[in-house]
């Protein structure tokens, strides 16, 4: 399991896991460290991971836990199942969230290069060819799910997947937190060159268009790419203009649903009342024309890729207001179903 700790370690990871045969899990943070379809990686682990991630959490017989400390303690291995060793440059996160049998605190790259020496190689690579095989199922069923409508609204899922395929090559991608969080780690498929970043406990509501902004004046001369809730992004919409002021390359998506989803199904899963998950609609195009930026809407599988092109070709700061279905939720990797 890697996390974003791994980032100045990417060759060291892959030649251990290929030496091991082990598969490679992505902490949330983690998403860019490699493309989601290269062959030795899962995809996301946690709540917001993927199916194949859980498979591998949950039957592995030893996990290392590196650079991360993935704040889901139930998509760990259960406490007795498989051996720990973890490796980070801060002494306090070792057994953090799993107790280990061995610590090592250091530098990653450093500390790789130390240790992948001294292991051997394994001949049997059943288990990561049993999760490149779970991996191809999980993708499948994404497709299906992202190409599957159920209402007059866009299914969420839909959106996402179109942004994906249109993103440019070196696109930064920039989290709200939500059910749109969920949605966005699943369904970008993240490629060699994009960035990516967010809160790392998923706890910072608003947080994808200041990070945009951030991203866009570190790195100007790359698109940078706020995917954003419509309850998060109404809470900082004003800093658009900064944006404008600087004429930044920020493009805006938000997932309008009229509602905190992730409120909304936590709630329901708690068997409570839904209260205060209901929002005001915002016509969040025309508040970007307002602040002067460009302003994009889509509410149809008809209108999305046209308007999803014409957003991210449009100079400057731009929105684009996607009307998505509020009684889409989201799921953990087991109960997603198209």
């Amino acid at each position: 399991m890697a996390g974003q700790g791994c980032a100045r370690a990417v060759p060291q990871l892959r030649k251990l896991s290929d030496t091991l045969g082990a598969p490679i899990a992505k902490a949330y943070l983690a998403k860019a460290l490699m493309p989601d379809d290269d062959p030795l990686t899962t995809g996301g682990v946690g709540h917001l991971g993927t199916a194949p991630s859980q498979w591998a959490m949950q039957t592995c017989d030893t996990v290392l836990i590196l650079g991360t400390t993935m704040p889901w303690v139930d998509s760990y291995p259960k406490p007795g199942q498989a051996r720990g060793v973890q490796i980070d440059i801060k002494a306090d996160h070792i057994g953090l969230k799993y107790p280990v049998e061995v610590g090592l605190t250091g530098d990653m790259g450093a500390t790789l290069d130390a240790l992948l020496p001294m292991l051997q190689a394994k001949g049997d690579r059943s288990f990561l060819t049993e999760a490149q095989r779970r991996k191809r199922d999980w993708r499948n069923l994404l497709d299906q799910v992202e190409a599957t409508q159920k209402g007059p609204r866009l299914r969420p899922q839909t959106a996402v997947r179109v942004l994906s395929d249109l993103a440019p090559a070196n696109a930064l991608f920039s989290m709200d937190c939500g059910a749109n969080t969920h949605f966005a780690a699943r369904h970008i498929q993240i490629r060699q060159g994009q960035g990516w970043t967010g809160s790392g406990t998923l706890v910072t509501m608003a947080s994808a268009l200041p990070l945009a902004i951030a991203g866009a004046f570190a790195h100007p001369g790359r698109t940078s790419i706020a995917l954003a809730g419509d309850g998060g992004l109404s809470m900082l919409m004003a800093e658009l203009s900064t944006a404008v002021m600087n004429r930044l390359d920020v493009k805006v998506m938000v997932l309008n649903n009229d509602a905190y989803g992730q409120v909304k199904a936590e709630q329901r899963e708690l068997g409570v009342p839904e209260y205060g998950c209901a929002l005001g609609h915002i016509d969040f195009a025309a508040c970007a024309e307002g602040m002067g930026a460009r302003g994009f809407r889509a509410a149809s599988v008809a209108e999305l890729r046209p308007a999803v092109q014409a957003w991210l070709a449009a100079s400057g700061p731009a929105v684009i207001d996607v009307q998505v279905d509020a009684e889409e939720e989201s799921q953990r990797p087991d109960k997603v179903v198209a």
